[in-house]
């Protein structure tokens, strides 16, 4: 497979990583958090506020795919529940609360965050013939942060997050911003991602050539009807330098 760009979903693909946003200990520290802004929020209807909010915002959305907004979601829960005391705060602390407690959101709910093996490895070898960037379904308030974390960030030239256009994986339109913005051309971009609908069939829509990667050789989305078959399917991702013919 001879390119000049290789893009890559990140959760499932790139890293391996589980959070639980329906615990309650999430949203009871957040509730203890939100008291000192003046907002008395428990835990239950705090829970019940943030996923009924969520899909209210979702709903809003014309897009085939809506993406949400979380730090839209908690700027509207603060809004509703604001107090005089919360009117009362600077602008600077009001502005910044929703992100806060987006990162604060994230940061309770996740449970493991890691690199799948050799991820670095490959990565850094891929880097030298070839223009990487990242297209991934989630939230620039934790996306960028945790590939920061995770030392990956630096690698890619281009990471585009659903969040910021308000629509997600198929959409093309998300695959052709990332191709464009690492000025390439789709037939000279591979995608490699871990979904067979939202990163295979949305990957082959925008005309970029697919890897599907599975961890332990089970496809995620194995049900869709439309045309998701991949022109590779690796298990470990030293497979891509296999792959890949780097650039002359």
């Amino acid at each position: 497979m001879r390119a000049e760009a290789v893009l890559f979903d990140v959760n499932g693909t790139l890293v391996d990583i589980v959070t639980d946003e329906q615990q309650e200990r999430v949203y009871r520290v957040i509730g203890h958090v939100l008291a000192y802004s003046g907002i008395e929020l428990r835990c239950g209807p705090l829970r019940e506020a943030y996923f009924a909010t969520l899909e209210q915002l979702r709903a809003r959305c014309r897009e085939e795919h809506p993406e949400f907004d979380a730090v839209a979601v908690w700027r509207t829960i603060v809004e509703r529940n604001a107090t005089g005391y919360t009117r009362s705060l600077s602008a600077d602390r009001l502005e910044q609360l929703p992100l806060f407690l987006a990162e604060l959101h994230r940061g309770l709910a996740r449970r493991r965050l890691r690199r799948f093996p050799h991820v670095r490895a490959v990565l850094g070898e891929l880097r030298s013939h070839y223009r990487l960037g990242v297209v991934t379904d989630g939230q620039s308030a934790y996306a960028r942060p945790e590939l920061a974390q995770l030392d990956l960030l630096g690698y890619f030239e281009q990471v585009v997050v659903s969040g910021d256009f308000g629509f997600r994986k198929p959409d093309q339109r998300l695959f052709d911003t990332a191709v464009h913005a690492l000025d390439a051309e789709p037939d000279r971009a591979v995608y490699v991602g871990n979904d067979e609908f939202r990163d295979v069939h949305g990957a082959r829509q925008a005309g970029l050539r697919t890897v599907l990667y599975t961890s332990d050789g089970n496809a995620e989305g194995s049900s869709c009807a439309c045309e998701c078959t991949p022109d590779h399917v690796v298990t470990d991702h030293r497979q891509l330098l296999e792959l890949l013919t780097p650039r002359t």
